[in-house]
């Protein structure tokens, strides 16, 4: 099973990502891990996407955290399942602002190796915040969402749009029957 969950920032496609690879014991694959180097900067995409590709063709079955929207030829050659976290805009920022200021407080490396961590000015105080970022593409990202589900290049791809936490604990509960 190949498996793509996208959402906005803050959603937590991440959280869930990681639970459906534990639950089908498949690698879970984080595209901001493949995108960022140390002090913050992009991996070009000549790069970016080489490594991607060699990441989902190394194995038989994987699950991609991120959204990456320039990296869909690459992610979703062989795609079988899109899982869109949708939860409510008040939810989303919630679980965005909750998350910066955690990572923040604790000081944790984001991505092992780059050194990257986020810190209060950047979370807050910054052109560069990942809560601006949210607030900045939560209705953009609904609206190009909602344009794939109804898109037919991929009606051959099964989507699954979970509206909230209780939908997504149900899905990950009953993912052995996909």
């Amino acid at each position: 099973m190949k498996i793509n969950v996208i959402g906005t920032s803050g959603s937590g496609k991440s959280t869930l990502a990681r639970g459906i690879s534990q639950k089908l014991n498949i690698p879970y694959v984080e595209l901001d891990a493949l995108f960022w180097r140390p002090d913050w900067q992009g991996t070009p995409d000549e790069e970016f996407f080489a490594r991607l590709g060699e990441r989902l063709s190394a194995s038989e079955g994987w699950v991609l955290d991120g959204n990456y929207k320039r990296t869909q030829p690459v992610k979703w050659r062989e795609i079988d399942l899109i899982i869109w976290v949708d939860y409510s805009f008040g939810r989303t920022l919630f679980q965005a602002v909750k998350r910066a200021a955690t990572r923040a407080w604790h000081q944790q490396e984001l991505w092992a190796g780059t050194g990257n961590r986020e810190t209060f000015r950047k979370s807050f105080f910054s052109r560069d915040s990942i809560i601006l970022w949210t607030l900045k593409t939560f209705a953009k990202n609904r609206r190009q969402y909602q344009a794939l589900l109804e898109d037919p290049d991929w009606q051959h791809v099964r989507f699954v749009r979970l509206r909230s936490p209780q939908q997504a604990q149900v899905f990950l509960r009953n993912l052995t029957q996909l």
